[in-house]
């Protein structure tokens, strides 16, 4: 490579926000690396291993989207909803390779929902279905849970923490005068 390419490409990658996407190779290991040990350690749809009292490492599927919207769609939820992950995510990775590095937060909030999206992507490709983990609950004093949150995994939580750091960022970002 010339020193002319280097300058120009090297120039390129340090006015956009392509560097952030190393966010979002991280958050797709952590994503997958996290399920591997759920899959190798924890039986399938107990209670798991107790972390706290209201927080517990299980091992769940979930067919479905949050909440488990769409779920009962006999499979073809997997097709719809893969297609919309690969959707949102060319969205995103344009718009991350649109905005200039400077603009750190709103990189950091696009890199975040790619990585999420494609996590959560992998699964719905190889199994159907997103593996599931960390479940939050309250319990009565016998122990009997009453209320739980849907388990949920580091791609999920990185899309939200994507997706709230946008709003965020939208509503105190000031545009600047042109």
């Amino acid at each position: 490579m010339s020193k002319h390419s280097q300058a120009i490409f090297s120039n390129r990658r340090a006015r956009n926000g392509s560097v952030f996407l190393l966010l979002s190779v991280v958050v797709i290991i952590l994503d997958q690396i996290t399920k591997y040990l759920t899959v190798e350690n924890i039986a399938y749809n107990t209670r798991g291993i107790e972390i706290l009292p209201f927080f517990n490492l299980v091992h769940v599927y979930n067919y479905g989207a949050a909440f488990s919207m769409f779920a009962s769609w006999g499979g073809a939820q997997r097709y719809f909803l893969s297609g919309i992950a690969i959707v949102m995510t060319l969205v995103f990775l344009v718009v991350l390779l649109r905005t200039k590095a400077t603009a750190k937060w709103h990189c950091v909030s696009y890199a975040l929902f790619i990585g999420g999206a494609i996590g959560n992507l992998i699964d719905r490709l190889m199994h159907g279905y997103v593996i599931d983990f960390l479940l939050f609950y309250l319990q009565d004093s016998d122990g009997n849970i009453t209320w739980a949150y849907p388990a949920f995994n580091v791609a999920d939580i990185a899309v939200v923490c994507g997706a709230v750091l946008m709003v965020i960022l939208a509503i105190f970002t000031k545009e600047p005068k042109k």
